[in-house]
């Protein structure tokens, strides 16, 4: 009783690339870098009651060359930000960063000199994790959207194709600027601020 016997004559039809990215995300080992308060949460998420063992995930790495995802757990600081590209430059490839948490994300309540602002900054970051700090199960559903990403992910020619759209589309993205009452979207002059409720200060990202 396996698999072989549910499929029409013994034969499965697929592609290099759906092969490639079911076993990239089948065998993602993370590089751990826990700076912060968001770490208990994310050893939590490696206990029994929420089990990353079952995504293949429970050897968290201790060395970067053995690791292809690193999770980076809370605030990152000035002195610390060389350490944390020096560790993601010597993990194996294809690697994936997932920003957890606030903090790593956009500096968080640490708006000062000592602390970096999003550790987009330092590495480029694949899934950005909000909460402060963020529940296992929230870690778990990141897991999930980058497991998805990294099955759907393009190889060879395809996959320099796929780039060059994704910074086109940003390129075409519409600018923010902060301008008095709160976030204002820069469509053009007059143009109300954004939020249901209409108030001002109320603030949302234009689609």
């Amino acid at each position: 009783m396996g698999l072989e016997e549910k499929l029409p004559s013994g034969v499965l039809l697929t592609t290099v690339e759906k092969v490639a990215g079911y076993a990239r995300k089948s065998s993602v080992w993370p590089a751990t870098f826990g700076l912060a308060c968001c770490a208990i949460e994310l050893f939590q998420a490696g206990g029994p009651r929420h089990d990353l063992a079952r995504f293949g995930m429970e050897r968290a790495s201790a060395t970067p060359r053995q690791a292809d995802l690193m999770i980076v757990a809370g605030r990152v600081s000035q002195k610390m930000a060389p350490v944390l590209r020096q560790i993601y430059d010597q993990m194996a490839d294809p690697k994936w960063v997932i920003s957890m948490g606030v903090c790593a994300s956009s500096g968080g309540m640490f708006n000062n000199y000592a602390i970096v602002q999003g550790v987009d900054h330092i590495v480029p970051v694949d899934i950005y994790l909000p909460g402060c700090p963020p529940r296992p199960e929230m870690l778990l559903d990141a897991i999930l959207k980058l497991h998805d990403k990294i099955q759907n992910m393009k190889l060879g020619a395809n996959r320099e194709a796929e780039i060059t759209e994704l910074e086109q589309a940003r390129l075409r993205r519409l600018p923010l600027a902060v301008k008095a009452g709160g976030l204002r979207s820069t469509l053009g002059a007059g143009h109300p601020p954004h939020g249901a409720s209409g108030q001002p200060g109320a603030t949302d990202f234009p689609g």
